[in-house]
């Protein structure tokens, strides 16, 4: 999905942004990673900050779009996590440098548990 949304655009996005601490290359990137983390995570004054600031930076489209995604992505790791979704063979060499600079290769796949 991330790889098909930066070949749409066309735009360089950092993927440092995904796995630290950085703002994915994209305008108020910082915000939308404590939005996203905030969501998925167990604070609810967390994520009423995030949500208002989100709601105040980027206006309430902005905050459906960000809510959106992040129920979509939680939705597809749940669903990966459940059935040990294993990656594609014709896949993994055109992924190696991504899958080891996220950091993707040191949890076990299907094929190894």
């Amino acid at each position: 999905m991330l790889r098909a949304s930066i070949e749409h655009t066309g735009a360089d996005y950092n993927l440092d942004g995904v796995i630290g601490d950085g703002d994915g290359g994209i305008p108020q990137g910082g915000l939308l990673i404590e939005f996203a983390e905030a969501a998925i995570g167990d604070d609810d004054a967390r994520l009423s900050a995030a949500r208002e600031q989100v709601l105040k930076t980027l206006g309430p489209e902005a905050l459906v779009d960000a809510a959106c995604i992040v129920a979509t992505f939680n939705a597809i790791d749940r669903v990966a996590d459940a059935t040990g979704t294993p990656i594609d063979e014709e896949r993994l060499e055109p992924t190696a440098e991504m899958r080891e600079h996220l950091g993707i290769d040191r949890f076990p796949s299907a094929a190894t548990t």
